[in-house]
């Protein structure tokens, strides 16, 4: 089994303060407290706007050996009707600082608004648009698409053949598709509860540990929504789980749960 990776989105959020982060502890050791709570943190401020080099190297600096940031594409590049025109925005995206995280620079995150549907010729165009490898450092994309009109068959064999992932998202609000199409496992746990000390009853923590284990060794976990019934080479894939949106108050305990499941 390679790698399992589990985190949270973002650090800087203030009802975490005096539930994960201790009592008084300064705003500015947010980030180096939670990147020694979690082994990765999805980057959320860059779907906003672009950050500046110094921050991403700060970042880096901060996080301990071994860990691993995921960022959020720009919403300048996924919030537009036709996303064959978006190059521009993916080298302005790229060329902001991305690189200065070296080696603890994750995957790319795409996301998509709701209403987004798919249009095959314009979504294979898109994924055109991303690139391999950006200032000698490589780079790994995947793309969270959450109209049910991608549920098929067509979409699946477009990301397979780019080697970019679907993310699996377990939401209440979105259609979910875990058909894994890249040499990694990109995972969104989007349906905590507040009233869950965790997040999730520890029944359904439990499973995704499973699950996240079966995708880490190269197999895929029973019981989800595939498009495909075409299982993917069996082969050992880092596997990213992000414990976000829902009651994102809970997303740390979960993650840290997620975690101490996975020994």
């Amino acid at each position: 089994m390679t790698d399992v990776r589990v985190g949270i989105g973002g650090w800087s959020f203030p009802p975490w303060r005096g539930t994960f982060y201790p009592e008084g502890l300064a705003q500015k050791r947010e980030l180096e407290f939670a990147s020694r709570a979690v082994t990765a943190i999805e980057i959320n401020a860059t779907y906003h706007g672009s950050q500046k080099p110094a921050s991403f190297a700060n970042w880096a600096k901060t996080a301990p050996e071994d860990f691993v940031f995921a960022v959020k594409g720009s919403r300048y590049v996924t919030n537009r009707k036709v996303l064959r025109e978006a190059g521009e925005s993916v080298q302005r995206f790229l060329d902001q600082g991305l690189v200065e995280l070296g080696d603890k620079l994750g995957p790319i995150l795409w996301q998509f608004m709701a209403t987004k549907k798919f249009e095959p010729e314009d979504f294979a165009a898109f994924l055109r648009l991303l690139p391999a490898k950006h200032d000698g450092i490589a780079l790994r994309h995947a793309v969270q698409v959450r109209h049910e009109s991608f549920a098929v068959p067509e979409f699946v064999a477009l990301a397979r053949d780019a080697g970019v992932a679907i993310v699996f998202a377990d939401s209440a609000r979105y259609p979910a598709i875990a058909d894994v199409t890249a040499d990694f496992v990109y995972a969104r746990l989007e349906a905590a509860e507040e009233a869950e000390p965790q997040g999730y009853a520890p029944a359904a923590l439990d499973r995704w540990a499973e699950a996240a284990k079966t995708w880490a060794a190269g197999s895929v976990p029973e019981g989800l929504p595939y498009v495909d019934a075409t299982p993917p080479p069996r082969v050992p894939r880092e596997t990213f789980v992000f414990c976000i949106n829902g009651a994102k108050v809970r997303a740390p305990a979960a993650a840290q749960a997620l975690i101490a499941r996975l020994g």
